[in-house]
């Protein structure tokens, strides 16, 4: 499909699907590996720029976040649109979804093959579902991800890397996405983190969760609320994140900020 990257809004659909023969147009997955190969020709560039610095994380969006793009158009506050499509098509639905799942494995696999050294899929969407229907409609793409990957990798003697689940507002289904087969589980900053760990329990990485919008307080703030959440997750399976993507306006020395308070307390709490 046509996607434009519409400055303001976000990726834009010209023609979303909006009846189930529209699926007919779509290309066959197997063209990931040609139509994005500038994907995975940056993301080697960039593993040879980062000269070990840093981990270089790949990512993509889960097959129901895809969809959601797909048949919407766009962002959307409801998702009206595509959970209409749940609804009204079940099984075309399932089809897209199987589509999408199809398309995104060689595309993880690639990434890695190109140099990723972890792998994030983003459930964003997740939080307009509610138990049931993601039971239903993401869950089971979510786990086929993650055991298709692996298991490609491996058929490809490519060292596993390991992966992240993110599924924003997904806090219903924790302990269900900690048994997904990802090593890591992310947060967003409407979970307790005591509670996600009760969860989870103490196998799994958990990953997350500052309010994205704390750093536009000051720096000394943004230092204490970094301690806090350190504090609140412990120093053993976590890494330190925000709780969603950073906004346009923010001010990249309060992002430095940041990070320099989790390199800071999380010495203070290891020697501890």
């Amino acid at each position: 499909m046509e996607v434009t990257m519409v400055p303001g809004k976000g990726p834009s659909f010209p023609e979303p699907l909006r009846e189930e023969r529209d699926l007919e147009r779509l290309r066959d997955p197997a063209a990931v590996a040609s139509e994005l190969a500038y994907v995975f020709q940056a993301i080697t560039l960039t593993r040879q720029r980062l000269a070990g610095r840093v981990p270089l994380i790949g990512f993509a969006g889960a097959p129901w976040t895809l969809m959601t793009y797909m048949v919407e158009g766009g962002g959307s506050s409801t998702m009206a649109q595509a959970k209409r499509w749940l609804y009204q098509r079940p099984k075309a639905s399932h089809q897209l979804l199987r589509i999408l799942t199809d398309a995104l494995v060689p595309y993880l696999v690639g990434q890695v093959a190109a140099g990723a050294q972890a792998l994030q899929l983003f459930e964003s969407h997740a939080g307009h579902l509610g138990p049931q229907l993601f039971s239903k409609f993401a869950l089971p793409y979510i786990r086929d991800v993650a055991k298709r990957v692996k298991s490609s990798l491996q058929e490809a003697g490519l060292a596993p890397v390991p992966m992240i689940i993110f599924a924003k507002d997904g806090h219903f289904a924790l302990e269900e996405l900690a048994q997904a087969g990802y090593e890591v589980v992310g947060l967003d900053w409407t979970v307790a983190p005591e509670k996600a760990r009760e969860r989870v329990g103490k196998t799994v990485t958990l990953q997350g969760n500052l309010d994205p919008c704390a750093l536009y307080a000051p720096e000394e703030e943004i230092r204490r609320l970094v301690r806090q959440m350190l504090d609140d997750f412990g120093p053993q399976r976590y890494i330190a994140n925000l709780g969603h993507g950073l906004y346009p306006d923010m001010d990249p020395e309060h992002v430095g900020a940041f990070v320099d308070a989790v390199h800071k307390y999380s010495r203070v709490l290891r020697q501890n």
